[in-house]
């Protein structure tokens, strides 16, 4: 079974945006070509006192739409012209049909109930940090009143964060209920300067310049700040919070073991649900581990293990089904093809720390977290994670956890199509609320859909 098609994933990339202003203005993406239709992207208030998002393609030339609900999905252009939905990541209709005004009246009519985009805050920098200069963007709700902000901490993203889609929709969601949110460029990416990296003291680096310039940009409005990552940036942002004092973090979708135990922990899940035997799991685990030896070395050593590895149990029937989160890349190959995979494709594996160890990170951290992990995530397996976060919580850590039995990477719910695909369907109900939530109060009340909710032993973590 493949992941599902979740907004956890790598963003894809579209046209850059020509911005039309610095400072105040709804929102850059309006200010696209009348004939563009990326010109309606930005956030709607509808008439029932209802928001949906829409957001840039995250597919091809679909834009899509999102409701804090968690419901979604992607917007098809028909011949005629008219706007057809289908519901999720599915190719199934879904009834809904939804029209804009032109790029200047900013106007939708999104299933029968009329709207207009939502103006915002909106101001563009560019900063430094470790003698590379970022583009960031700080987007507010429109007013004079104190106000949460939220960074926005980079996944394994390679695609603009400015410019893209998938997760960065929180930079109009949230605004939208009342918290603000500082978006950025990764180095070596859309806007950004610097080279491409997964080396995560240097990324924890970049989010505390995010948020000190955030902080600057703000002025008297900021109320509360801290961070949000999802997925790698679940490694990154405890790291950026102990290195310079913020109110919160939120890990969406993250992992509190190594790399190492991620690969380790997927092919274990993988291979347990397609029906395998221990000692079969025992085995392909002895593949995975040979794999990761050569991804940790950088592409330096490991290469007469993983032969030998592969050798033996290259006719094995659970062979064909090891997949793991990178081991499967190298099986494949031979040690000349994985020297010059390492060399190109996974050359930003160099700066990796495949070993890094972030408990002592956490252990150390006294900032209220809230942790949001999917009981159904084959990308960072959580059960582990779950394990230590409540280990955390009774150790009395200021932790929260909520944990989504049926939710997968991007906290998405999904459906598996005839060919064992996990499709997704929308995002797990309650899960934008807790990000606001907790943004704004520090603490979560209440139910959050189906969320199994563990918080700090002393109460309000504040």
């Amino acid at each position: 079974m493949k992941p599902a098609h979740s907004a956890g994933a790598i963003n894809r990339g579209w046209v850059s945006i020509a911005l039309c202003s610095i400072g105040l203005f709804l929102l850059a993406a309006r200010c696209y070509a009348a004939d563009s239709i990326e010109c309606h992207v930005g956030a709607y208030l509808l008439s029932d006192g209802s928001i949906v998002d829409i957001a840039p393609p995250d597919d091809e030339e679909a834009l899509r739409w999102r409701r804090f609900d968690g419901t979604t999905g992607a917007l098809h252009k028909t011949a005629t012209g008219v706007l057809t939905s289908t519901s999720g990541w599915t190719e199934h209709p879904d009834g809904k049909r939804v029209s804009f005004g032109d790029c200047a009246t900013d106007s939708i009519d999104f299933a029968g109930v009329e709207g207009h985009g939502i103006p915002f805050d909106v101001f563009e920098t560019r900063f430094q940090v470790v003698g590379v200069t970022l583009a960031g963007r700080l987007v507010m709700p429109k007013g004079k009143d104190h106000v949460p902000i939220v960074v926005l901490v980079h996944g394994a993203d390679t695609a603009s964060a400015l410019e893209g889609a998938g997760a960065f929709s929180l930079q109009r969601l949230l605004p939208a209920y009342g918290v603000g949110v500082f978006v950025y460029d990764k180095r070596g990416t859309g806007r950004s300067g610097g080279t491409y990296t997964q080396d995560f003291s240097l990324l924890a680096d970049d989010a505390v310049a995010a948020m000190r310039e955030a902080r600057r940009l703000a002025g008297s409005r900021l109320s509360r700040i801290g961070y949000q990552g999802g997925s790698q940036g679940g490694w990154v942002a405890p790291i950026a919070a102990n290195r310079a004092r913020v109110d919160f973090v939120i890990v969406s979708y993250g992992l509190a073991v190594s790399l190492i135990d991620e690969d380790q922990q997927e092919v274990e899940i993988e291979m347990r649900e397609k029906g395998y035997s221990a000692a079969d799991i025992a085995q392909a685990l002895e593949v995975a581990r040979a794999a990761e030896a050569v991804m940790a070395s950088h592409f330096t050593e490991g290469f007469a293990q993983l032969d030998a590895m592969r050798a033996k149990y290259r006719n094995a029937p659970w062979y064909k089904d090891l997949h793991g989160n990178y081991t499967y890349m190298l099986l494949p190959d031979s040690e000349t093809q994985l020297l010059e995979l390492g060399r190109t494709k996974l050359s930003f594996t160099r700066n990796t720390p495949f070993h890094y160890d972030p408990m002592p990170t956490l252990r150390a951290d006294r900032v209220p977290q809230l942790w949001i992990l999917g009981g159904e995530d084959y990308l960072a397996p959580s059960a582990e994670t779950s394990r230590r976060i409540k280990a955390l919580i009774a150790a009395d850590h200021p932790f929260t956890l909520a944990y989504y039995p049926k939710a997968e990477h991007g906290m998405t719910l999904f459906d598996v199509n005839a060919d064992g695909e996990r499709i997704s369907t929308r995002y797990a109900p309650g899960y934008f609320r807790l990000i606001r939530d907790f943004a704004r109060d520090g603490q979560v009340t209440g139910t959050y859909g189906d969320a199994e909710l563990m918080k700090p032993l002393k109460g309000d973590p504040q």
